[in-house]
């Protein structure tokens, strides 16, 4: 099993500042968005800002649960695995994130 790439972790706002159901969009400058989402029980994710399906932007989707469906054509991806849900298919990429201290880290590629 290969190793997991190291990651360098950055601070990017206090889980306050981004709303229960809801995203908060780090730009990556000559490289895809990440999505990064707060379920309504204060879990947080982040995936690629891009659904797999023709490339809507899944931060302006809606929440529910551990979910979100693309605002394009409504495809559902599962926040934790970036899986479609059938009988779509497909996936997005998944980051790494974790809150301290009501911080918010987002695990990025070194590069």
């Amino acid at each position: 099993m290969p190793q997991a790439a190291a990651c360098q972790w950055h601070s990017i706002c206090h889980i306050d500042e981004i709303p229960p159901q809801g995203a908060r969009v780090v730009r990556r400058p000559g490289q895809h968005d990440v999505a990064v989402f707060r379920t309504r029980d204060d879990q947080v994710f982040a995936v690629l800002d891009r659904c797999p399906h023709k490339g809507g932007p899944l931060s302006a989707g809606l929440v529910h649960g551990r979910s979100v469906a693309c605002p394009l054509h409504g495809w559902v991806m599962d926040l934790a695995s970036g899986q479609a849900q059938a009988p779509d298919e497909g996936c997005v990429q998944t980051f790494p994130v974790k809150v301290e201290g009501g911080a918010v880290y987002l695990g990025l590629d070194e590069d």
